[in-house]
């Protein structure tokens, strides 16, 4: 809803999906180079297979996001990708959002998203979803990757190449400058509707006519009164 109000919605939705999709390149890479075993086990987990196929992996692709990916639904059922914790990192990310772009006076509703996230990630350890290593990494690496694309868009000096700048090194700092050499420094917190410029205007027209008409309404009102 946040987001939604923005109005550079469309400029924090495509940071959002930029940042995701480093962040999930990242996990694919830890996942890969280090498997754990079930933290808990009474989980069930689906028996290796060595002859696994292009269709085999996209059916469980499909699986999983049946089940929103979470195990509660009983279409989690593969094992393995626990470091780092992707639930701690998309909670972390709505905590960031909130924080980020909603107005800076909502210190209750930047409280109340900080206690969500904190308690799902209290509940994710005591379920045994994941190891305890698995989340702290996962708030390490969604916190630092956030504060740094964050860094990078809201100074121009490092969205240029040059000896000053050496975290052109990165490897999505291209896809980054691609998207981010636009915009000048931070976002301004600014809300509107998402609703297209033809119906905003219908609805301002028709609330300018409406309060012109109120407005002599009630003049002739005071001057009916001022006659008798």
């Amino acid at each position: 809803i946040v987001v939604m109000l923005h109005s550079h919605r469309l400029v924090i939705l495509r940071r959002i999906s930029l940042l995701l999709g480093i962040l999930y390149y990242y996990r694919a890479l830890t996942m890969f180079v280090t498997v754990l075993p079930k933290p808990d086990e009474t989980y069930t987990c689906m028996p290796r297979r060595n002859t696994t196929t292009t269709v085999d992996y996209a059916k469980r692709v499909l699986t999983i996001l049946s089940g929103g990916g979470l195990s509660i639904s009983g279409k989690h059922v593969y094992c393995g990708d626990y470091i780092f914790s992707g639930h701690t990192m998309t909670l972390t990310m709505g905590y960031l959002v909130i924080k980020q772009y909603s107005p800076r006076r909502f210190i209750l509703l930047h409280w109340a998203s900080f206690l969500v996230s904190l308690c799902g990630v209290v509940f994710l350890l005591l379920s045994r979803g994941h190891y305890t290593i698995d989340v702290l990494l996962a708030y390490y690496v969604t916190s630092r990757i956030w504060w740094l694309y964050h860094t990078l868009a809201h100074n121009q000096q490092l969205k240029s190449r040059g000896e000053h700048n050496f975290l052109d090194n990165m490897c999505w700092w291209h896809v980054f400058r691609f998207f981010e050499i636009q915009i000048q420094g931070p976002l301004p917190r600014r809300y509107s509707l998402p609703l297209p410029k033809a119906i905003k205007r219908f609805f301002r027209v028709s609330f300018t006519r409406l309060r012109r008409e109120n407005s002599v309404s009630q003049e002739i009102f005071q001057g009916s009164q001022y006659e008798i």
